[in-house]
């Protein structure tokens, strides 16, 4: 009888496209969320924590295909065989919340929702088929006052968790004047009008000449392809071009440049007027353009958008894989989104939030060495006595009634070397040695690791004798000290 295969172990690795985070990263997310929620409260937006699943036909964007059902997204049908996913964002659920419990909710609406989303599409460096999003949306409120809370708001969030002033811009734009511009350009083709506000998307990456060529015969890429262009005039284009070099040097100038671009065209017209309105909102709040400032250059999912838009972009300096400078980029961005609700209800319903992306704000921050050292750790009761595990309980049980992190170890005992070595990977502050000897007499010892660490690196034997990083204390003064050492190295 041929002898059964044993099935193969699994193997111990993440998922392409997902990792693992451990202690001190949760942490710093955990507290740049907080941090961010706090803003958020304090601007009177209300949590909201949806379903991480959706049906497809909710989440919109997705349609099943015969290839790859639900292409960039998680997708399997339940036992009813109805489609559904993870959500890819978390606007897509508010729309589809609000339109559900509409007439239990409050007009506006003004929600803040935190947590991972998944997107099923290829990975690549720093970017992960899960992520962090932090989202604020007032749904309801057709005002542009409602699009200049979430700017100020925008910029107050990125205070708080720690990019100065002169390390960020919020830079706002409006959809409605680049529907002027196609006005004026005069273009009746929808394709044709797809195609160039694909073009107008490139315009970071290829600069004006590069979108000039765009919108017209084509041109070669880096890799020397050719693409081939939209096939307009220079005079078609001239609005275009217009439009994206329309920055001024101060919020009038642009105002009146846009003005130009846009001809005699009412929707630009009205577009205009949105952030003019948007710009005299915020300087009465006293945002001016060193924090929040209108950039026609920001040409965001333009498809998806019906009015403003806006975009945080972090302005240092960091250096690539390949050690060359460049800007860090965007961590958040958004918009008004007036026809998103409309799916469910039939009924244009006004909205417009932002969203910023946390990982990557968080990267920003380990960049800038805000954040990123390494995590205290717990103080740790050694255990010297196996029998008298009751006294050390006793210790930790009263080192956290004083509000002070620590731990009771529970390895092998046998060993204080091995036990110390263990407080040294924790990254342990203080250690609490408490002995036969030392229970007798009343009395235990604490080993502050930190210096002890710091001397055996640098400290001649006469600075170590002057400097001890180990006491002897009564029994009954434990806490204090710990607590003076502790606060030595906060």
């Amino acid at each position: 009888m041929a002898k059964e295969k044993k099935a193969p172990r699994p193997k111990a690795q993440t998922p392409k496209g997902f990792r693992d985070y451990f202690g001190s990263e949760v942490t710093e997310r955990a507290e740049m969320l907080h941090a961010i929620a706090g803003v958020y409260h304090r601007y009177g937006f209300e949590a909201l924590e949806s379903s991480a699943v959706e049906t497809v036909e909710a989440l919109g964007k997705f349609l099943p295909d015969v290839d790859r059902p639900n292409e960039g997204v998680f997708a399997w049908q339940d036992e009813d065989e109805s489609w559904m996913a993870l959500r890819y964002d978390l606007t897509a659920p508010l729309a589809r919340v609000y339109a559900q419990h509409r007439n239990d909710l409050p007009l506006p609406y003004r929600r803040y929702a935190m947590g991972p989303v998944w997107r099923n599409e290829k990975p690549g460096p720093g970017r992960f088929r899960q992520f962090y999003q932090c989202d604020a949306d007032t749904v309801g409120a057709a005002s542009v006052a409602a699009d200049a809370e979430i700017c100020a708001m925008l910029s107050d969030t990125l205070e708080v968790v720690g990019i100065p002033r002169g390390d960020y811009l919020v830079r706002v734009n409006n959809r409605k004047v680049l529907n002027g511009v196609l006005e004026a350009m005069g273009l009746d083709d929808n394709a044709q009008r797809d195609a160039v506000l694909r073009t107008i998307d490139k315009f970071d990456k290829v600069g004006e000449s590069g979108v000039r060529e765009l919108l017209g015969k084509g041109r070669l890429d880096a890799s020397g392809a050719y693409i081939d262009g939209v096939g307009l005039s220079d005079a078609q284009a001239d609005p275009v071009l217009a439009f994206l070099t329309s920055k001024g040097a101060d919020a009038g100038a642009t105002v009146a440049n846009l003005r130009a671009a846009i001809g005699s065209s009412q929707i630009g017209a009205e577009g205009v007027d949105e952030l003019e309105e948007i710009g005299a909102l915020l300087a009465a709040q006293g945002y001016g353009s060193d924090r929040i400032e209108i950039d026609p250059s920001v040409v965001r999912g333009l498809g998806y958008y019906t009015g403003p838009v806006f975009e945080a972009e972090l302005t240092f300096e960091i250096l690539d894989e390949k050690g060359r400078k460049r800007q860090f980029g965007s961590v958040a961005g958004g918009g008004r989104y007036d026809d998103l609700v409309k799916r469910f209800t039939g009924q244009a319903v006004p909205a417009t939030g932002v969203s910023i992306g946390v990982d990557r704000l968080l990267a920003a921050l380990r960049e800038k060495g805000r954040i990123g050292s390494t995590a205290q750790g717990p103080v740790v009761v050694t255990v010297m006595d196996r029998e008298r595990m009751a006294d050390y309980q006793a210790m930790v049980s009263e080192l956290r009634n004083a509000g002070i992190r620590a731990e009771v170890y529970l390895g092998n005992h046998k060993n204080l070397g091995n036990q110390l070595k263990y407080a040294d990977k924790r990254n342990s502050p203080v250690a609490v040695i408490e002995g036969g000897d030392e229970k007798a007499r009343g009395v235990l010892q604490i080993k502050d690791l930190v210096l002890g660490a710091r001397l055996a690196q640098n400290a001649s034997l006469e600075e170590w004798k002057e400097r001890p990083s180990q006491y002897e204390v009564p029994r009954a003064e434990m806490v204090a000290k710990v607590r003076e050492i502790l606060e030595q190295w906060a």
